[in-house]
């Protein structure tokens, strides 16, 4: 097992199942003890958005991923990863997503 999937195993323990963009991002928000409007606000979004992704009536493109990933200072490869991966389970899809640099 490698380093990264040891993490993700990790974090989906932490977090209770597959990781989502709305788990990391609540995950993020609660752990820096942020409110959902502080939060979007540094996001760059409104509040009502954040509410919707945390609870996964909305999900993001891999642009806004890399977006939130930039604002936030982790990895863009990782939140674009995970918002493709979330994409697919939405639509039924049972693939596993890898991104490799270009």
């Amino acid at each position: 097992m490698t380093i990264k999937s040891k993490t993700r195993k990790f974090l989906e323990k932490l977090t209770g199942g597959t990781l989502t963009i709305a788990k990391i991002l609540k995950s993020t928000r609660e752990a820096e003890e942020l409110s959902q409007v502080e939060f979007a606000k540094m996001l760059g979004i409104p509040k009502q958005n954040l509410c919707d992704i945390e609870k996964g009536r909305r999900f993001i493109s891999p642009n806004l991923a890399a977006k939130f990933a930039n604002k936030l200072g982790y990895s863009q490869k990782q939140y674009i990863r995970i918002a493709l991966q979330d994409l697919l389970i939405r639509h039924g899809l049972n693939y596993e997503v890898h991104i490799t640099a270009a």
